[in-house]
């Protein structure tokens, strides 16, 4: 799997809102930070990859536990989502969000697995489902960014991002009739969730052609 990096790809930036969590702030000027964004991601990823000490990857995954989500989110938020920084913002944001409501989590995961076999697979979440094996499976999932394929980490939270999104509109479509404003939250919610499944996808493609930047 190739780990070079070339010329960055300048992509329009995507809302992030990964299932419905709350959006976290983004901190300062991409524009005065990009430079400095980049170069943190690939450290941080080559650093991750080249270790083969397991407390090196627990610390990785960790990160936001150990510097708050706040601080990745001003590191690397406002890049471009379809670029290294901003494919490891929302692989920390997903995890965050995840730890924050993982019961929640694990509704709409349920409600659209069925739906989504072939994502269902994909992203590997252990069953029965609950609230432990949604949290472990991002655990296992950010892991695999360091220790594993990198690419397959990305589609493996973009295929969970498809699934959820499933289940936030089977949510949505039962609660129309008795709270409107919530199902329409959860239909926008579901749109973006898959905008952000797709950039993940796309960066996943463009890290196998060293492209990723």
């Amino acid at each position: 799997m190739s780990e070079s990096n070339s010329t960055p790809r300048h992509h329009k930036p995507k809302p992030l809102a990964p299932v419905d969590f709350a959006n976290f702030p983004g901190g300062a000027d991409p524009a005065r930070v990009s430079e400095a964004a980049h170069l943190a991601a690939q450290a941080l990823v080559h650093h991750g990859r080249e270790s083969t000490d397991p407390e090196v990857t627990r610390r990785l995954v960790e990160l936001t536990d150990q510097q708050g989500v706040e601080a990745v989110a001003e590191m690397w938020a406002e890049s471009p989502a379809r670029s290294l920084p901003g494919a490891l913002w929302r692989l920390y944001a997903l995890r965050a969000s995840i730890q924050r409501n993982p019961e929640r989590i694990a509704a709409y995961y349920a409600a659209g697995k069925d739906v989504a076999q072939v994502s269902k697979v994909v992203a590997g979440v252990a069953e029965p489902l609950g609230a432990d094996e949604v949290r472990a499976m991002a655990d296992t999932i950010l892991s695999g960014a360091f220790e594993g394929d990198f690419d397959v980490a990305l589609e493996r939270f973009a295929a969970f991002c498809r699934v959820v999104a499933l289940g936030q509109a089977n949510h949505a479509d039962s609660s129309e009739a008795s709270n409107g404003d919530r199902a329409t939250l959860l239909t926008r919610n579901a749109r973006q969730l898959v905008h952000t499944a797709e950039d993940l996808e796309h960066s996943a493609a463009a890290w196998r052609r060293g492209e990723l930047d």
